[in-house]
Order: C-alpha cells, then structure tokens, then sequence
C-alpha cells in the first residue's frame, strides 16, 4: 500500500511557482516549501569579511524570512513596540532599498512573547504582487513594481498570545492563512486578486481543558496530491488537519498532544511528516491517503527524540536531517524513522535548515552556520560566524544565500 500511495503523491507546494533554478525563492523555504535547493555553486564558508557581497541594515525587529522574485528580496519588520507594520524591498543586485514601506498603523498591538517578533509570518511573491501578513494585525497585497498597497484585509481577527507566526501561501488564485489563537482557530482562503473570503474553516479540534498556549499553532502548510486529489496539511495545536484546498472542507485528521506548533509538514514517498510542538516533541510520519480521523490507522511511526520545537526539518535523498532548539543534529530514515545519527552542535536554533548540493546548513540563533555533509555518516564541512544570530530562515537565488540576521539583510556569495 505504502509504495503505491508513493507514486500517486506529488509535491506540489505551491501550484505555479518557478523552480529555484530560475533565482526565485517565493515563499519560506522556497520553491517547493521544503528548504530543498537545486542550486550549485552555492557558499561553503563566509564571515564578516569574506565573501559578503553587499548588506543592508534593516530597521526594527522582524523574524520574517526573505523571498526573492527576480530582482526584488522582500521581507517586512515593525518596530519592537509592533504600532507599525513595514514591507521592504530590496534590490538582489546590490543590496539598495527599493521600498520601504508602512503597510499599516497598530494603534493597540496584541502582547507578544519576547522570543517572537511583530513581523515573523514570510511573504510570498509572485510575478508583479507580493502579499505580506502580520497575523491579526492586518494582511496586504502589494504590487511589487510600485509598492502601490492593492488591498488590505484587517477584520480577520484572533488573540495569537504570544504573536503571530503562521506564513501566507498561494494556491492557485487563493492566498492561504492561518489563525491558530488562544480564543479562536481557523484557516482562512482569500481571493488573491480582491482580498475577499472564498471559504473559512473553524478547527475541529476538542479544546476541552486547554486554555491559551494549549490553543495555539505558528504553522505554515503545505499542498500535496494525492490520487489525482490536492490536500492542504494544516498543523494546528493538538492535531493536524488536511483540507480540500478548494473549498476548506476537512479530508482527515491525526490528534496528539502537543501545543504550539511551528514546523512545517514535509511530504516525502507516500508520507506527510508532522511535528507535534512543544511540551514532548515527536514526529509523526502520517499515510495521507485515509478519511476522518486516522490517528488509530494511518501513523505509520513516530520518533520521540531530538525532534525540534521551532526550526523545520529538511530532506535530502531518503534522510531526514532536524536539529533542535538546543542544537542537537539528529539524521534519520525517513522511512523507518530510527535515528542514523546524532550530535550536538554549540548554540540555540531557530532557523530552519537548507539542504543544497548534498549538504546540510544550520543557522545559530549566535550567528554561527555549520555545514555538514548529507549521508550516513556526520562530517562537518564548514563552520562561519557573523557578528549577529539567525531567527529568520535562509533565501536561495543563483548561486547566492540571502540571509537575514537581527539586524542586517546580506548576500552571501562564493
């Protein structure tokens, strides 16, 4: 069953995206929503004075990852005290700041937690509109060539607690969203030419007993095929959902116990890999092909150890490579789940991993990146440091890294 179900699931992000061989890098984590390149060339090592292209400052506080469409990085940020909201544009070529501007006033700004940011959801972009989301704060769409606001969406409302996270995604002509808060829980679909609802669906999620963190979620989905089918995999605090993209209609479901949850899916022969969040992390490797709930029948193993809070897995040929928050490195097969190896490197970890040219990077939250090579075997490649630590995740163009610090945008070149 498992090996045909793999050859009916395909990857399919996000309908219509280019390729990361074009320098595109639409959304977080990229092409295919998955932190996999297929770019070469691609740095090894780097530091304060070596191999930086250009760098930018960027004002305020923002842990939004950039997204590249031709010659345009966009990301946004706020200030700390989150009374405004910004978009930037950059330009890929030389670092010079193209746009700067406020999308939005915030005149009462939701309580954040310190870890988190007033601009920590990703854009994506497409050719001539860049869509940026601050959670409950506001949603926009900006036509990339002018930075001209199209339309704004600013009644979607939750209390996200500890602040927004969740990341916007295109589907077809759908802009998808999450609202995972403490009092309410909805995934949202928005014509991406008007900003108008096309379908909203409440979780179905049993909060019976949970209050605030136990509510809430920072995922960003992802889309798959199935059987000639699209799903949308939703993770949410205590279960993850899969939805008829479409239309918003639930397809299955799987229910743990975990809260807060933050990385985001991975699809990979016939399987949907799924973290649970905080509290007692594990992964799931979940079969999507079954309906209602399927917690009893369709989680194919689950894996217990070094499986992160906050910064998403990635793939690379049939192993999985995560670390977690703490810095554990934990390689596994992806289709069995044991655990190949693990090591411990120095730092905390927010960012997601890159995995190009069969290597793995690891961004430290100190503003170290460790290389190592994709196999059985752990052997690192590389080690740089810059002068300020990584919460964003990485953006790939040509054969450049975009990066975003605490406070600078750089590219970083061989």
């Amino acid at each position: 069953m498992l090996l045909h179900l793999a050859e009916t699931i395909l990857w399919t992000s996000v309908a219509g995206l280019a390729t990361s061989d074009t320098g595109n890098w639409p959304q977080f984590r990229g092409p295919t929503g998955d932190g996999q390149s297929t770019a070469r060339g691609l740095p090894l090592a780097w530091s304060e004075s070596e191999h930086i292209r250009w760098q930018t400052p960027i004002h305020g506080r923002g842990w939004s990852s950039p997204v590249v469409w031709g010659e345009q990085v966009w990301l946004t940020t706020a200030p700390a005290d989150g009374h405004e909201a910004y978009a930037l544009a950059v330009d890929r070529r030389n670092g010079r700041v193209l746009y700067d501007i406020k999308v939005f006033d915030v005149p009462h700004p939701q309580d954040i937690h310190k870890f988190n940011s007033y601009a920590s959801p990703t854009p994506v972009v497409e050719a001539g509109r860049v869509y940026v989301h601050f959670g409950a704060h506001g949603t926009a769409c900006l036509d990339s060539g002018s930075g001209k606001i199209l339309w704004t969406r600013r009644d979607l409302e939750c209390n996200h607690y500890r602040g927004p996270g969740s990341s916007p995604i295109l589907v077809d002509d759908l802009l998808i969203v999450h609202f995972d808060g403490s009092d309410v829980q909805y995934v949202v679909a928005l014509d991406k030419m008007t900003g108008k609802t096309v379908w909203k669906t409440d979780r179905s999620t049993d909060f019976a007993g949970c209050e605030g963190d136990y509510r809430k979620a920072f995922c960003t989905p992802i889309v798959i095929e199935v059987g000639g089918r699209r799903q949308l995999v939703s993770p949410g605090s205590e279960a993850t959902m899969a939805y008829d993209p479409r239309c918003g209609a639930e397809l299955w479901k799987v229910r743990y116990k975990g809260f807060s949850s933050t990385l985001r899916p991975l699809a990979w022969q016939g399987l949907v890999l799924i973290a649970t969040g905080f509290g007692k992390s594990e992964l799931w490797a979940v079969r999507p092909d079954g309906h209602g709930d399927v917690t009893d029948s369709h989680v194919v193993w689950k894996l217990r150890k070094g499986v992160p809070s906050k910064p998403s897995a990635v793939l690379w040929g049939e192993l999985l490579y995560m670390v977690q928050d703490n810095g554990l490195l934990s390689c596994v097969e992806t289709k069995t789940g044991n655990v190949v190896w693990q090591e411990h490197l120095h730092g905390q970890y927010s960012a997601s991993l890159l995995a190009a040219e069969g290597r793995i990077y690891c961004f430290s939250q100190e503003g170290k990146t460790m290389v190592v090579e994709a196999g059985r075997s752990y052997k690192v490649l590389a080690e740089s440091q810059l002068k300020d630590g990584f919460m964003a995740s990485p953006a790939v163009t040509g054969k450049s890294l975009i990066l975003r610090t605490e406070h600078r945008l750089l590219r970083v070149e061989q």
